[in-house]
């Protein structure tokens, strides 16, 4: 008795030549999925470090102004001029108008430093688009007297940020010589 094998052994390998077929077929679909994912995921990510890198080059933002035009506040709402300028980056600080107009919104960070008077008062606020976000007051007993304020704050780009007099009198009045500063600072401190 002799059984011919060769029906049955080509059958077989045609079986497994179909499920290798198919197993290949299986593998290419799989690899053409994770080679769209990986190339779409490094796109996102590039897009991400190219942002990121815009925003380090973005050049430094901060200003230290100092020196007042005017020591009497005596005018309504009265911007505090300060008229030099030690650091202006960016050049958002205008010694002409006393307005600092942020280049690029952020996180900002702005002091002022200011002296009075022997026996004056001074009222003062720290305004960003004619909103007052921070207020100081004092007085220069029988001293001259100085004081600091602040705020960290939100500014977009283009809006305006200054200092000015909250009260205002004849008496009011600030000082400076070689020995007090009126100073006015910001600086960007996060995008």
């Amino acid at each position: 008795m002799f059984v011919d094998m060769r029906g049955n052994i080509t059958d077989e390998m045609l079986k497994r030549s179909d499920e290798i077929k198919r197993r290949e077929e299986s593998f290419r679909t799989l690899f053409e999925e994770t080679r769209e994912n990986l190339t779409s995921g490094n796109e996102a990510e590039k897009e991400k470090i190219i942002k990121l890198q815009g925003k380090l080059e973005q050049p430094p933002i901060a200003f230290y102004a100092h020196h007042l035009k005017d020591l009497v506040l005596d005018t309504a709402n009265e911007i505090l001029i300060f008229d030099k300028t030690f650091t202006n980056e960016g050049t958002g600080y205008d010694t002409t108008t006393g307005l600092f107009t942020a280049p690029v919104g952020g996180l900002y960070q702005f002091v002022i430093h200011t002296c009075t008077l022997n026996t004056k008062y001074a009222y003062l606020g720290l305004v960003l688009e004619d909103r007052v976000t921070a207020l100081h007051s004092h007085y220069g007993d029988a001293n001259h007297s100085c004081g600091s304020f602040g705020a960290i704050m939100r500014v977009r780009s283009g809006e305006k940020v200054w200092v000015k007099a909250t009260r205002y009198h004849s008496n009011y009045q600030l000082q400076q010589d070689s020995l007090r500063m009126n100073t006015f600072s910001g600086v960007l401190v996060s995008y």
